[in-house]
């Protein structure tokens, strides 16, 4: 057995959350109106983004010690109301045709905002449209580094406190042992 495999792996098994969330439920997106949607790197970056937003733990966004309130983000990767509300009214408004398979991954309960904690897939799904509808371009599939900058333009943005650097670092640490 080698070190990686008999490290303790986080809360949530990253190879499962790949193999039974991620990938299937970019699969569902994809079409000809969203190219490159589903491709390797951006599984590579949704899986880096839960584990530094995360740590595959945290269901709500831990605001410091003794933190009794909830949000401002949920789910596996920290995504804001404020932010899904601007997804749609900004973007999925003019694209019926992903927003409608967005909405062929929301529940009837509870309302979408807590369905980021609640519904990893439609959380996956938003995590990736938030990158999607950037115009940044994703780094290469096993670019960590690139992936490090990406999620710090696009999704931490420079008002942010995360670093490109603690992107890399917990990825390293949280996700390619466990792939």
């Amino acid at each position: 057995m080698n070190e990686a495999s008999s490290a303790t792996p986080p809360g949530l098994s990253v190879r499962h959350l790949s193999l039974f969330v991620v990938r299937p439920t970019l699969a569902v997106l994809s079409g000809p109106d969203v190219p490159g949607l589903d491709g390797e790197a951006a599984v590579e970056l949704l899986l880096g983004t839960a584990a530094v937003e995360s740590g595959f733990r945290a269901l709500d966004q831990v605001t410091g010690s003794g933190d009794r309130v909830l949000g401002p983000a949920y789910g596996l990767f920290q995504i804001e109301p404020a932010s899904l509300d601007d997804l749609h009214e900004n973007y999925l408004r003019y694209r019926p045709s992903l927003a409608a398979r967005l909405r062929g991954l929301v529940a009837d309960w509870p309302a979408p905002a807590m369905q980021l904690c609640t519904n990893l897939a439609y959380a996956a799904a938003v995590a990736r449209l938030l990158y999607y509808r950037s115009p940044v371009r994703l780094a290469a599939p096993g670019d960590v580094e690139g992936h490090g900058r990406v999620w710090k333009q696009v999704y931490n943005t420079a008002k942010g406190k995360g670093r490109a650097e603690d992107f890399v670092t917990t990825y390293r640490r949280l996700v390619a042992p466990f792939l």
